[in-house]
């Protein structure tokens, strides 16, 4: 496995920009593959991401406290200037955050470059990770060594955090939550992946959103089943397992959950109207006074302006008989479930039910986590993440949002009242397609600036309330 970039990349780096594509390429050749298969997963490879990490970070791993925690996670200290020398009660933490497994490539042959490879080339670090999420790792631990070689000491202390399991919704993140939460550590912000400086996005917006996660929805696995005697298929019987079960499918699929805008989409679009175009200015710029016509709206646009607005339900899975000629004996339907906030696995539960009408159809949960508690958008916290984003990306605009998705962070909640999701690098239309998807990559020029991103962060802790 290749530890650096091939012969016929792009020449040897000559900047510190280049330096630090050319480290962040050279864990990308990690395959750090996270996977519910345990064949799909190379312990060695994750062993040898953190071997490569001390190489490449000598002054972080020789200045910082560091253990593993839960086998594979990784959680460093920075002591600041205050916990040694400051006030008798210091002030809180801050908790930077990314994971370094990486999702499974279906097919290596459909990508221009090979994804464990670590190819810069045309401007773009390619490979599997690149975005999600080694490209924020390195970019935390590029920051830190550089201000570290400079001899800065933070004003607080700063914990990074690294998960080698969020792929799987595993419980890494979890167990740096419970040891932090076991050392009495209330961190005064937590900062994740989520959000990015995001380019097309939104229509009628014409220039990039900075999208800053202030919650997420809750994810639920609901397995729906029904249990028949079963049969020869030349003799059905009228309301089988299959075709009962396929009524629910049909049920769920044509009464959607309630649509309502959350008060983060109304401010959010509030903050989108100094970016849009006249009638869109106007319709934003009151949003919540046309609250319901904008939820209307957002309904039949479907995708993810939809997904905005409610609860959704996906049918992903479905099993019936092993044999063509056999009646099944047990059909079953797995639902992924994304739960707004508001919502609740036990009301999402009622609804299913009520929904499906048949008491036959039985429900099981397999797994589900709530929706995330909402971090405001008026404390200093997300005053200083807006500043330093306004420093860095000065034409974007900033604008908090509900994530569709899930990431650690959500394991933070329970000791931090100010949970944010931010990647610093800008990301148009394709870029967002590339993740967990073909010919991922990220721009040089785009990591420099989350570097710089970090660093800034780091500064600013001195001037935050």
């Amino acid at each position: 496995m290749p530890t650096t970039a091939p012969a016929d990349a792009e020449p040897l780096p000559r900047t510190p920009e280049e330096a630090a594509a050319s480290r962040l390429a050279q864990l990308i050749t990690c395959r750090t593959v996270s996977s519910r298969d345990p064949e799909d997963v190379d312990p060695s490879e994750f062993a040898r991401f953190r071997r490569l990490l001390a190489e490449l970070y000598p002054l972080v791993h020789a200045a910082l406290e560091f253990e593993q925690v839960n086998g594979g996670g990784l959680l460093y200290r920075w002591a600041g200037r205050a916990g040694s020398s400051g006030p008798a009660v210091p002030p809180a933490p801050i908790v930077l955050m990314a994971h370094y497994d990486v999702v499974p490539v279906e097919d290596e042959d459909t990508w221009d470059h090979p994804p464990f490879a670590g190819v810069i080339e045309g401007g773009y670090i390619h490979g599997r990770g690149a975005l999600d999420d080694k490209g924020a790792l390195a970019a935390i631990l590029e920051a830190a060594e550089a201000l570290l070689r400079e001899g800065f000491v933070p004003e607080r202390d700063v914990y990074l955090s690294f998960g080698d399991n969020e792929e799987t919704a595993g419980d890494t993140a979890a167990a740096i939550a419970e040891t932090l939460a076991v050392r009495g550590v209330r961190p005064w912000l937590v900062l994740d992946e989520g959000g990015a400086v995001a380019a097309q996005a939104f229509p009628f917006v014409n220039r990039p959103v900075a999208v800053v996660g202030v919650s997420e929805k809750g994810i639920l696995d609901v397995e729906l089943s029904v249990e028949d005697p079963g049969g020869h298929a030349s003799t059905p019987s009228r309301r089988g397992a299959t075709s009962r079960l396929a009524r629910a499918v049909v049920r769920l699929d044509n009464r959607p959950f309630p649509a309502s805008l959350h008060p983060v989409t109304v401010e959010m679009l509030g903050r989108l109207s100094t970016g849009s175009s006249l009638l869109p200015r106007l319709l934003f710029a009151r949003a919540g006074t046309l609250r319901r016509p904008l939820t209307r709206v957002f309904g039949a646009l479907g995708g993810e302006p939809n997904a905005l607005t409610r609860t959704t339900v996906a049918v992903t899975r479905l099993q019936g008989s092993k044999a063509s000629n056999v009646l099944a004996t047990r059909a079953s339907a797995t639902a992924n479930i994304r739960i707004a906030p508001g919502e609740s696995i036990g009301s999402v539960l009622d609804r299913l039910r009520r929904t499906i009408r048949d008491r036959k159809v039985s429900l099981r949960v397999i797994e589900g986590t709530e929706p995330s508690p909402v971090s405001s958008t008026t404390n200093p916290q997300f005053a200083l993440l807006e500043e330093v984003i306004g420093e860095i990306f000065p034409d974007a605009i900033t604008a908090p949002y509900i994530m569709l998705g899930g990431t650690d962070s959500r394991r933070f909640t329970t000791i931090c009242g100010a949970v944010y999701r931010f990647a610093p690098f800008r990301m148009d239309k394709a870029a967002r397609a590339s993740i967990h998807a073909d010919n991922e990559k990220l721009a040089v020029k785009s990591f420099g600036e989350g570097i710089l991103f970090y660093r800034r962060l780091l500064q600013g802790l001195g001037t935050a309330a």
